[in-house]
């Protein structure tokens, strides 16, 4: 059987472009995701690995559509190896059914992770820029209101409800609550 699986980083992005080259290989199933690739954490992704069996092929249209690191890629092709299935990659023309292949995956897997590595060191550079430009100032505050706050850390301090309680109570995570209890010394 051919499985196409098709990748997206976003809800926003279209996926038409790589479902339409993977029906023009006549893919009698497909699985599509909408999250970025930086881990191998995928609905579509897992499905695809239950469902395939021996002597499947999964095409798909790039292997950073499959994975962004190489340990996730070599993992992936490790449980298809076991499973005897077979990965295609059309954009880089490699097929794990021979040795080059093999071999050329690895060398793509290590690029399309310094790609991200890349993508992202060039996005901390730019927020780096806008902020000294006074651009970028980040995610505003969560607001609170600070008498509930203190009444309902007061009665955690006490022992009269767990910090998860009160965390629920003030409708906050735990990383805005601690900071606020440190912030308002608590």
């Amino acid at each position: 059987m051919l499985i196409g699986y098709v990748r997206v980083s976003t809800e926003e992005q279209n996926e038409a472009r790589q479902i339409t080259a993977l029906q023009e290989r006549n893919v009698n199933k497909l699985f599509v995701d909408k999250k970025s690739g930086k881990n191998a954490d995928r609905e579509a992704l897992k499905e695809m690995l239950l469902f395939v069996r021996d002597g499947d092929t999964i095409i798909t249209e790039s292997i950073s559509r499959i994975a962004r690191s190489t340990k996730d890629l070599l993992n992936i092709i490790d449980t298809l190896t076991q499973k005897n299935v077979e990965f295609i990659s059309l954009k880089e023309n490699i097929d794990t059914t021979t040795p080059q292949g093999k071999f050329m995956l690895t060398v793509f897997a290590a690029m399309a992770e310094l790609e991200r590595e890349n993508i992202l060191q060039r996005q901390k550079e730019g927020i780096a820029i806008a902020k000294a430009q006074g651009k970028y100032k980040g995610k505003p505050p969560i607001k609170i209101n600070e008498k509930q706050f203190k009444t309902v850390c007061k009665r955690w301090k006490n022992g009269e409800i767990t910090a998860t309680q009160a965390m629920k109570e003030l409708d906050l995570k735990p990383n805005t609550f601690y900071r606020r209890v440190k912030e308002l010394n608590i």
